[in-house]
C-alpha cells in the first residue's frame, strides 16, 4: 500500500487542502500494517511506484508463508 500526500503540480491545479505531518503518516502505517497489508509506504512524498520492488517481495513473501 502507498499513501502519500497530493502536491499540486502546478498554478492550474487544485491547492493543498492540508498538509499531512509525519506522525499521521506513521499513524496511517501503523493501521495499516494491522489490517494486514504485507507493504506499507507511507510518507508526503511517497508514490505509487515507491519502493515497488520491496512491496512486490513482501506479498510474495507473505503468500508463501500462508500457503
Amino acid at each position: 500500500m502507498t499513501i502519500g500526500q497530493y502536491l499540486r503540480p502546478s498554478a492550474d491545479h487544485l491547492p493543498v487542502a492540508r498538509w499531512w505531518t509525519p506522525d499521521e503518516f506513521a499513524a496511517l502505517r501503523a493501521d495499516a500494517e494491522a489490517m494486514g497489508f504485507a507493504h506499507v509506504e507511507a510518507s508526503p512524498l511517497t508514490r505509487s511506484s515507491y519502493h515497488a520492488r520491496a512491496a512486490a517481495d513482501a506479498v510474495t513473501a507473505t503468500l508463501a508463508a500462508t500457503s
